[in-house]
């Protein structure tokens, strides 16, 4: 055994042992980045591996969800699977879940792999560790500032997917990550009918460019915000890259019911909201090809699945229940979740929303350019009784999105503040049982510690 990996395994399990029993939430990259400035070659030397039960999950959204998902109804059924299911996806993330599971040697007791993997590493981790398997949930407008255009995060996988000859299991209504097709022989495609949150866009919204000819694609109806029924003006370029249609297809999704279908077999959602329709779809696919489990069977295991924490949760303070929604800046698609999860409630309500400065590159900057993607023609019968904008930066600048998309300037109150005191005061007093909230996490985690403190 290489002295160095031997050396980079001891520190990253007593590394991994010693925050467990500070914090078993943390730490959740620590041993790998530790492992791999002791040995960078380390995701090279772990013996056991067979790269055809590895998959790795990227994509704009719903990467970890999937991932997630994936290990959830593997284990369903017995299977032992390793995974990065905190989340952490860059490549320290992945080296600290192998060495958290592998033995000291570096050898892998594991029936499957499921790791989700960031986009732009996605080669580098791909180059160093064995996998057959590749899923792309979606990719679209997301960090411009390290990401730039969605093409060329479309290009680096590519490039993946050529060099290393991987199986892909591709969301085959949404034109970017369907067209990867082109780039594999061997191709699973998932993909939802249209239902009845499904929407349209008038010509004042820009689409994209077909990743093919470059021209305009045009949406008969978007399921999600960028999925739906499309073809290219130019080429004629459709879903499921010019198949009839997708392998795995949910059909008849009732969400009043909270049940879908795929094939013959019918589903219950625990969670209704639209995007979830596509990460049922990519988990069934994938644990079909991969493992033979049945369509009835991840159907099973899905009426257990949980979220991973922070995505979807509710916060209940006096009479007021707060629903939060993870808001990922800079994506419209997130955005237009929101608003169509905020259509779908009936009840009245009162809507918080909190664009905000993005600090996880430097240098810092806001914006909010992706918020005109969004349709919120959705909002016109949402019966919410006022909109309350948020954060020191931007509010005014996010309350006018609205107010172009339809938002009658009435209903609209600015509160230009970043403090949860005075957030939470205008919660408390908005004379509404019924809050939706969409702002960053770590003002949400302020906003549940205040709450916590009040209660």
């Amino acid at each position: 055994m290489d002295f160095r990996f031997f050396r980079a395994m001891i520190t990253g399990k007593t590394g991994n042992i010693a925050i467990s029993m500070i914090d078993r939430n943390r730490g959740t990259t620590w041993a790998g980045r530790k492992a791999l400035e002791i040995d960078p070659d380390l995701l090279t030397r772990f013996a056991g591996i067979d790269p055809e039960r590895v998959i790795f999950v990227t994509g704009t959204n719903g990467k970890s969800t999937v991932s997630n998902m994936i290990t959830h109804i593997l284990r369903s059924k017995g299977y032992k699977v390793i995974s990065n299911s905190e989340g952490a996806n860059l490549k320290t993330g992945v080296a600290a879940a192998l060495v958290k599971k592998a033995s000291l040697s570096g050898t892998v007791r594991a029936d499957y792999c499921v790791f989700e993997t960031d986009e732009r590493y996605l080669a580098q981790i791909r180059d160093q560790l064995p996998c057959s398997n590749l899923l792309v949930t979606n990719l679209q407008k997301d960090q411009v500032q390290r990401n730039g255009d969605p093409d060329f995060v479309y290009r680096k996988i590519a490039a993946v997917a050529d060099k290393h000859k991987m199986r892909l299991f591709l969301n085959g209504d949404e034109p970017r990550s369907c067209s990867l097709a082109d780039h594999s022989d061997n191709v699973v495609f998932y993909g939802v009918s249209r239902h009845s949150m499904a929407f349209t866009k008038d010509d004042t919204f820009v689409t994209l460019p077909c990743p093919k000819c470059h021209s305009r694609i045009r949406f008969g109806y978007y399921n999600n915000d960028g999925m739906g029924a499309f073809k290219c003006d130019r080429c004629g370029y459709t879903n499921n890259n010019g198949r009839e249609a997708a392998q795995y297809r949910i059909t008849e999704a009732d969400f009043d019911a909270g049940t879908f279908r795929m094939g013959e077999t019918a589903f219950l959602m625990p969670y209704k909201q639209t995007y979830m329709l596509y990460n049922y779809a990519a988990a069934t696919a994938v644990c079909r090809e991969l493992a033979g489990i049945t369509e009835a069977e991840s159907a099973a295991a899905i009426r257990s699945f949980k979220v991973p924490e922070g995505r979807i949760e509710e916060i209940t303070s006096g009479s007021q229940t707060i629903k939060y929604y993870r808001f990922k800046q800079e994506n419209p698609e997130t955005l237009q979740n929101f608003l169509s999860a905020v259509a779908a409630d009936p009840e009245e309500k009162v809507v918080i929303i909190g664009f905000g400065t993005v600090s996880d590159y430097d240098p810092y900057y806001v914006n909010s350019f992706y918020a005109f993607d969004c349709d919120y023609s959705v909002l016109k019968k949402a019966n919410v009784r006022k909109y309350i904008f948020v954060t020191d930066t931007i509010a005014y600048d996010a309350a006018n999105c609205f107010i172009y998309g339809g938002v009658d300037p009435s209903m609209i109150e600015i509160l230009p503040t970043s403090d949860e005191e005075e957030i939470f005061d205008a919660i408390k007093t908005c004379g509404c049982s019924n809050i939706y909230l969409n702002v960053k996490l770590h003002m949400y985690e302020e906003l549940k510690e205040y709450a916590r403190k009040e209660m």
